[in-house]
């Protein structure tokens, strides 16, 4: 610190016991009063705070999740509040949520959810590349012994590893050109074999 900050710093802190002071003397007979309504803007500037900083938090925990229905071999699931629609997947007999993504052209799992069903991703090649929002990443093929969606069970199925930070496992078109029908309506999801 040089001089003037050392100057301001002691300047601001006069100011502070002047304007305290006066504040104390201006309001000794109710300064109880006016302290416990100050303490209860206090707490409710925070609290407001809180539930603004962790409101998405408490909505998905909260809310209701988004449930599938299964109906023969038609799979309906709706829009999630955030406005995607998410499918649980049982991968290599451990249940992975994906994300539907159109835009992704594999079935692209993240890192953490590779080393769930059994990758490890330091031991994979990454050659492929991918084009994401966030840039180009490296990815690493695999195999997917098995993949049920409902009843719906594929084996041997093709996927991508992304190396890059990934914080949803996506389920592109590769995947989803496997079913005859797939809708998007009414705020919901439909695939039909």
């Amino acid at each position: 610190m040089d001089g003037d900050s050392i100057g301001r710093l002691i300047y601001l802190v006069v100011l502070c016991a002047a304007v305290l002071f006066w504040f104390v003397s201006q309001n000794r007979q109710t300064l109880n009063k006016t302290l416990q309504q100050a303490l209860a803007w206090v707490f409710i500037f925070v609290g407001v705070i809180a539930v603004v900083g962790l409101w998405e938090d408490i909505r998905t925990t909260v809310g209701p999740a988004p449930q599938m229905t299964v109906t023969g071999e038609t799979i309906e699931v709706p829009r999630a509040y955030d406005g995607h629609y998410y499918l649980p997947v049982v991968v290599n007999g451990e249940p992975i949520t994906f994300l539907v993504d159109t835009g992704a052209s594999q079935i692209v799992l993240s890192a953490q959810d590779a080393e769930r069903i059994g990758i490890d991703p330091d031991q994979l090649n990454y050659f492929g590349r991918a084009a994401t929002a966030n840039g180009e990443v490296r990815t690493a093929p695999v195999r997917l012994d098995s993949l049920e969606l409902g009843p719906i069970t594929d084996t041997n199925v093709s996927a991508w590893v992304n190396e890059g930070e990934l914080w949803q496992s996506l389920l592109g078109m590769d995947y989803l050109h496997r079913f005859s029908n797939i809708q998007f309506t009414d705020g919901r999801l439909i695939l039909a074999r």
